[in-house]
């Protein structure tokens, strides 16, 4: 066990998000600081990440940034063979949507921005329904694999539905409604958002206001 686990970021980003989430998963303790956004960088903070992003962890063994690799270091660190397989091919397959994750993240964040974000008189609606028939096409892909598994990491809940668990609750919080567009119904993926949201750290890191 970490003598203490830091996680520097805002919680209002997707992947500190990830990082909190995980970490209940694993029932382990940790302090939260605030960086980044509105926060802004502190010189002690961009000495040991100079990419000026977040998160970055501290547990006294190392300070580390990259929130996918952060996730894959608490598992093997304090999960045990539970949450790291030691069989190659079951990593390799949570770890195929782990990284599939940033590509439907960077279709997601202009319509995110634009919704949730940005003052109505600047909205650009075409951009908006362009950018959502991307996202939607991506997740085409994901919806197609849950027909046919429960979770991304396998045949239980695992990191692999981690780093898509945080965009999927942004996809189903975007406000269509408000902007007369039309939500396409991705039935398996609103089952695994339904079971996503009766994890406790999900509900507790993830699933609060969008800003």
């Amino acid at each position: 066990m970490a003598a203490h686990f830091i996680l520097w970021g805002r919680p209002n980003s997707h992947n500190v998000k990830k990082i909190a989430w995980f970490a209940v998963e694993l029932g382990l303790p940790f302090e939260r600081r605030d960086m980044g956004g509105a926060f802004g960088y502190s010189d002690e903070y961009l000495a040991k990440n100079p990419n000026r992003l977040v998160p970055m962890i501290e547990d006294g063994k190392i300070a580390l940034w990259e929130s996918n690799a952060i996730l894959r270091y608490m598992a093997a660190e304090y999960g045990g063979e539970r949450w790291f397989a030691r069989d190659p091919i079951d990593r390799a397959l949570a770890d195929r949507w782990m990284d599939w994750q940033f590509t439907y993240a960077d279709g997601q964040r202009l319509p995110f921005l634009s919704m949730a974000r940005i003052a109505q008189d600047k909205w650009d609606m075409p951009a908006i329904e362009r950018d959502i028939a991307t996202c939607a096409s991506h997740l085409a892909v994901l919806e197609a694999h849950l027909a046919q598994n429960p979770w991304l990491s396998g045949g239980q809940f695992g990191i692999g539905d981690i780093p898509m668990g945080c965009y999927i609750h942004t996809w189903f919080s975007l406000p269509f409604d408000a902007f007369d567009l039309p939500r396409r119904e991705f039935p398996h993926i609103a089952e695994w958002y339904a079971r996503l949201r009766e994890r406790p750290g999900f509900a507790e890191h993830v699933m609060i206001p969008l800003t």
